[in-house]
């Protein structure tokens, strides 16, 4: 935990980022590196009964850890995909905070 969710981005571009993207972000989390889970999910966008593109969206399921540090992990991983893609990109980023007694790991909760 945390667990990062791409979308939008090709699976060898979150591949790349995979490793810079944790060193930057395990200090910011303080939690070890072995904890974090990168995910790519190969999705299809639609708008108006046509296939279309859509900017990098990337979810963060994590424990929460206040707003100065969701704003500087949401700086970074913004950073990194526009300094991967191209500034020109959007990029969205959503936190979905987990509680830690809903989050089991080998059948023992956290909370």
């Amino acid at each position: 935990m945390p667990h990062l969710r791409f979308r939008a981005i090709n699976p060898e571009m979150v591949k790349t980022l995979s490793q810079p993207l944790v060193d930057q972000l395990q200090p910011l989390m303080d939690c070890p590196r072995e904890d974090f889970t990168i995910e790519h999910i190969s999705s299809s966008f639609f708008f108006d009964g046509r296939q279309s593109s859509a900017y990098p969206f990337v979810e963060v399921l994590w424990f929460d850890r206040g707003q100065e540090v969701k704003d500087k992990v949401a700086g970074a991983i913004t950073e990194q995909v526009r300094g991967a893609l191209g500034e020109d990109f959007e990029v969205a980023v959503v936190f979905l905070p987990l509680n830690a007694c809903d989050y089991y790991d080998n059948a023992e909760h956290y909370g």
